[in-house]
């Protein structure tokens, strides 16, 4: 490419103070260093954990940032000891690493490197510790190592994974976050039986794409839970087949649940970030063989706390991220099933808008109307 080894100025969408509208900015993007890939992003989709940043409410606020995390794209250039990534690459940026080194890449068991594992504090790469965006004249800050909604961004190359060049990254795209957080917590790690039922408790983006998970492995039942009755509708494309709002009784949800099922689920998945979710979520599987994963991400001053018997009654709670997917070296498995219609994404994007508009898919995401908003950037 002409443009390696330069700076490239392209657009950005930069947020420069916490809950205010994104700013589309000429911006100057660093060559990347070694290790470091710099991408074309051609499609990237808006994820709750990016409205949760730049609302800055509960977290440390590093602004002016350029937020964005789940995107696909192709890679315009690499940087010095990048040999697995060439210029022309389809790849997914991801907000996690695989650094192929440490012990967690090295176990079977585990993706939670020890070099790239997320970072929602820092605004650097991690090799340097500078930013790779300038804007007006001042460094502008990544978020989660990705910054997806720039025209070019700089990723470390342990966080892209490389995919089938005829993947359409405009749907793929969702992959690199909440579909797969979803989907690998019900398929790798609650692992439901053919025939079996399963409770999925929030119905956003991540909890239906773990009842899509349900779906594929044969559940006979799924029981979705959730306190906006509007969600039942839109769940039954996913496989629902009860529907559940906790607000509807005077006793426990996990209660309510035991009696539907003549003792409890076979499987839960926990999708809410809600810790009395997460206990109702384990505390409704059945003793002897019940299953509850825990998905969402809780507040720093919640506890989980229900009896020991629960365990001692052999029920199993386990917790998993990003599905427990390997991020480079599982996605483009991820990707595959799609490709050969094992796995649906069209149901997911509900939305699609110019990079132009991207506020409008702020807006569309704090109202609850859309599940994934697709941002283009060409347009």
């Amino acid at each position: 490419m002409a443009t390696a080894g330069k700076v490239i100025k392209c657009k950005a969408a930069v947020a420069w103070e916490a809950g205010k509208p994104l700013s589309i900015e000429e911006v100057e993007v660093a060559p990347p260093q070694a290790m470091e890939v710099r991408l074309k992003i051609l499609y990237t989709a808006l994820c709750h954990t990016d409205v949760y940043f730049w609302e800055a409410k509960g977290q440390t606020p590093v602004f002016p940032r350029i937020f964005g995390h789940e995107a696909g794209g192709i890679v315009e250039s690499v940087g010095e000891g990048v040999t697995e990534l060439s210029p022309g690459d389809h790849v997914l940026p991801v907000f996690t690493g695989e650094c192929g080194d440490c012990r967690h890449c090295l176990s079977e068991e585990s993706n939670l490197c020890d070099l790239l594992r997320i970072n929602t504090d820092r605004g650097a790469m991690i090799g340097d510790g500078q930013t790779r965006f300038t804007a007006r004249g001042q460094p502008v800050y990544h978020f989660l190592g990705t910054s997806t909604f720039s025209e070019y961004t700089v990723v470390h190359v342990g966080c892209i994974a490389k995919i089938h060049p005829a993947a359409p990254l405009d749907k793929v795209c969702v992959l690199s976050c909440g579909i797969s957080t979803g989907f690998g917590a019900t398929v790798n790690v609650a692992k439901p039986p053919k025939g079996c039922t399963v409770a999925i408790f929030g119905l956003g983006a991540v909890g239906l794409a773990a009842m899509e998970g349900a779906r594929i492995s044969g559940a006979s039942r799924i029981i979705g839970v959730d306190l906006n009755p509007a969600k039942f509708e839109l769940a039954k494309k996913f496989g629902c087949t009860d529907f559940v709002n906790p607000k509807d009784y005077d006793k426990p949800v996990q209660q309510v649940i035991i009696e539907m099922t003549n003792g409890g689920v076979d499987r839960s998945v926990e999708c809410t970030g809600n810790a009395a979710a997460m206990i109702s979520a384990f505390e409704c599987v059945h003793d002897g063989w019940g299953v509850a994963v825990l998905v969402g991400v809780a507040g720093k001053d919640a506890a989980f706390k229900t009896h020991p018997t629960n365990f001692l009654n052999e029920r199993t709670l386990r917790g998993t991220f990003f599905g427990n997917y390997k991020p480079r070296t599982d996605l483009p498995g991820v990707v595959e099933m799609y490709m050969n219609k094992e796995l649906e994404l069209e149901k997911f994007i509900t939305h699609s808008v110019p990079f132009s508009e991207i506020n409008t898919a702020f807006d569309l995401m704090l109202s609850g109307e859309s599940l994934r908003c697709i941002i283009r950037m060409e347009d």
